[in-house]
């Protein structure tokens, strides 16, 4: 067994589809990128990890994964998490890595997709580069969102949209803040009466097929109660080469850092 390792560490999701072309695209891409490093999976959520071992598949946690390669003989190890921000289930899993980090001689964990303002700009670019709404029509992207104070990112990354010119563009959140009756407002003093809603989500799971493109309690609901004409694009931000490479760049970076986690 080789000594350093590479764990990428997921939230995860159960939806086979989108997290082919999501999570799987992206561990294969830092797979390919870092082929030196052995590479393996864990997911953060409980509730994922549960359905997904009825269905005969295990995924570990972080703790199991890093007690299993510990127990295999690995000594350095990588930790690349796929998540959006800097938020509670990050520094959720930052608390978890620490309580193991004693299995190891050295443990370092990597940044989150939306780190800084330069991450948040890339990202803004290739969504946009991927997206690409009607003439005449809004983009609007929903988010998880938190009431951490890392939410503070999905604002940020609405007034990117407008700095780069496309002030077609809007940003709300599911869990944080603005939420879709402040997307809706927004679109509606802006003139636009047709929408493409759009994830702002790795995966587009659960929450962008119900919370989003849902019949019912929805965005795509709530936008059509007022009128608007609505389309729906289930496509995970995981998807977007742009925005995996953000990844790999980081996870560049934590194979050059000396700090410890």
């Amino acid at each position: 067994m080789e000594q350093t390792a590479l764990l990428i560490v997921s939230f995860g999701t159960s939806v086979e589809e989108t997290r082919k072309k999501t999570i799987g695209a992206l561990e294969e891409e830092l797979k390919q990128a870092f082929p030196h490093l052995p590479a393996y999976r864990a997911y953060t959520s409980p509730t994922i990890r549960r359905i997904l071992a009825k269905r005969g598949e295990q995924v570990p946690s972080p703790q199991e994964a890093m007690e299993q390669l510990a127990a295999q003989g690995v000594r350095t190890l990588y930790i690349q998490p796929t998540h959006l921000i800097c938020g509670e289930e990050y520094h959720a899993l930052s608390q978890k890595v620490a309580e193991k980090a004693g299995l190891f001689e050295r443990v370092v964990l990597g940044r989150p997709l939306l780190y800084d303002m330069e991450d948040c700009r890339r990202a803004a670019e290739g969504l946009l580069e991927d997206f690409s709404p009607e003439e005449g029509e809004a983009l609007v992207f929903m988010g998880h969102g938190t009431e951490h104070p890392a939410n503070a990112v999905y604002p940020a990354i609405g007034y990117i949209f407008h700095l780069l010119g496309r002030t077609d563009v809007f940003v709300g959140t599911v869990e944080g803040w603005p939420q879709g009756e402040d997307v809706l407002a927004q679109v509606q003093k802006a003139g636009f009466r047709r929408v493409l809603l759009a994830p702002m989500m790795l995966v587009a799971g659960d929450h962008a097929r119900n919370d989003m493109a849902g019949e019912e309690d929805s965005w795509k609901a709530l936008f059509e109660k007022a009128g608007l004409t609505v389309r729906c694009a289930l496509r995970g931000m995981g998807e977007i080469p742009a925005v995996r490479q953000i990844y790999v760049d980081h996870c560049r970076k934590l194979l050059e850092t000396k700090e410890q986690a």
